[in-house]
C-alpha cells in the first residue's frame, strides 16, 4: 500500500491541497479532497476487515466479496476522473469522445473489482424513518429522524477504530496494523447476535461508504433492510449496483467536483480502453481482480493543466488506438466471478440506481 506524503498525514498544519493547487485550480479542490479522504477510507476499511474472525471472512467469501475486499488501495487519478466525468453525456448517459460514446460495462465491473453482477437486483422501499432498522440491526443511531444517514465515524468506532489519525512518528505499516489491533479487540469472537451484528456494521461500511459511497463523511443505509437476513446478502448483484450508483454520480453537472461511488472502477477502466493516455503503470501482472494490476503515474503538473491535457489527447486519439477488447487472452478459469457474470457480458441491460 502506497504511503501518503506527510505533508497529507492528519494534524499537520500544512494545507494538504496546496501542493497540487495553482491559480485556476478551484474546481478541482474539492475533488481532490474528496478523493483524499476516500483512500483514508478504503485504508480503515482494510484494517477492520484484516481484524475480523475468520469465521466472518468466511462468511464474506460465501457472499462474493472476498475478491473486492482483499483489493489493495489505488491512488486517485483526480485529473483523470474529472476530465471524464465532464465528458459524460446527460441525454444518452455515456462518456461522449469524437469517435462516439462509450461507457464501463458489467464486463469491465467483474474484472476490475471482483464483484458480482449477476443475481437479485439491489432495489427495495425508502422508509419515512430509519430509526428502527438502525438501532434493531447496527445498534447506532442516526443523524436525524428522517435521516438515511449515519456518520462514518461513529460507524468505523462502533468496529472498534474510534480513530483513523496517524499518531505523531507513526509509519504507515504502524497505522494500519494498530487499526487493525484496535478491530479486532472490539469484535465478537465467535458466533451469535453480537457477531451478526458486526458484520452488519462492516457490510453497511463497504457497501456505504465504496460500493454505494456519499460524498463527505455520512454514510446512507438505505440498503440496510438487505443486510436483516445476512444468509441472502450474496443473492444481489452488488456489482451492478455499483456500476449504476457510479452512472448517477457521473450525471451530475459537471460543476459539481467530486464523483460518488467506486471511482477506481472508471480509473482503471480508462486505464485498459484508453492507453494511449499514459496515465497508469502496469505491475503485478497476472493478478486478479485487475484493479491491483495498475498504480497510477504521478503528474506533478496542476490539476487545471493535466485537465486540459486530458481532454486535448481526448479529441485527438484515433478510432486505431483505443483499445475494445482489453480483455482477450485473460486466464478466466481461476475467477469465478467472471464465469457466473458471463451470460451478462455483451447484454443491454437496465441499470437503476439505489438512490
Amino acid at each position: 500500500m502506497e504511503e501518503i506524503p506527510s505533508r497529507f498525514g492528519p494534524g499537520n498544519a500544512t494545507d494538504p491541497l496546496s501542493y497540487y493547487q495553482s491559480e485556476g485550480d478551484a474546481p478541482h479542490v474539492a475533488l481532490l479532497k474528496s478523493e483524499l479522504w476516500s483512500r483514508l477510507g478504503w485504508a480503515v476499511i482494510r484494517a477492520i476487515y484484516d481484524g475480523l474472525p475468520d469465521f466472518q471472512v468466511r462468511r464474506l467469501e460465501g457472499m462474493g466479496f472476498g475478491p473486492f475486499l482483499r483489493l489493495e488501495e489505488l491512488a486517485p487519478d483526480v485529473a483523470l476522473i474529472q476530465a471524464l466525468k465532464e465528458r459524460w453525456d446527460l441525454e444518452c448517459h455515456a462518456l461522449l469522445f469524437p469517435w462516439g460514446h462509450m461507457v464501463p460495462t458489467l464486463e469491465d465491473v467483474v474484472r476490475i473489482t471482483g464483484l458480482r453482477v449477476d443475481g437479485q437486483a439491489v432495489t427495495g422501499t425508502t422508509y419515512t424513518s430509519y430509526q428502527e432498522p438502525v438501532e434493531r440491526l447496527l445498534g447506532l443511531e442516526v443523524r436525524g429522524e428522517r435521516s438515511s444517514l449515519v456518520q462514518w465515524t461513529a460507524l468505523q468506532a462502533s468496529l472498534g477504530v474510534a480513530s483513523a489519525r496517524r499518531q505523531t512518528g507513526e509509519g504507515q505499516a504502524e497505522h494500519m496494523e494498530r487499526m487493525t489491533d484496535d478491530a479486532r479487540a472490539a469484535m465478537a469472537e465467535e458466533e451469535g447476535e453480537a457477531a451478526d451484528r458486526d458484520l452488519r456494521r462492516f457490510l453497511t461500511l463497504v457497501i456505504g461508504k465504496m460500493i454505494l459511497g456519499t460524498r463527505g463523511d455520512p454514510v446512507g443505509y438505505r440498503f440496510l433492510p438487505l443486510l436483516e437476513d445476512l444468509s441472502s446478502v450474496g443473492n444481489y448483484a452488488w456489482g451492478a449496483a455499483l456500476l449504476a450508483h457510479l452512472f448517477d454520480s457521473l450525471g451530475t453537472s459537471s460543476r459539481e467536483t467530486g464523483v460518488a461511488g467506486f471511482f477506481p472502477l472508471l480509473q482503471v477502466w480508462a486505464y485498459y480502453h484508453l492507453p494511449s493516455l499514459g496515465r497508469g503503470v502496469a505491475r503485478r501482472r497476472g493478478t486478479v481482480p485487475l484493479l491491483q494490476r495498475w498504480r497510477f503515474c504521478r503528474d506533478e503538473r496542476s490539476l487545471r493543466r493535466q485537465v486540459t491535457l486530458i481532454h486535448d489527447a481526448l479529441d485527438t486519439v484515433s478510432f486505431g488506438h483505443l483499445q475494445w477488447t482489453p480483455y482477450v487472452g485473460e486466464d478466466d478459469a481461476t475467477q469465478s466471478w467472471v464465469e457466473q457474470g458471463r451470460p451478462y457480458f455483451g447484454r443491454d441491460i437496465w441499470l437503476h440506481c439505489f438512490n
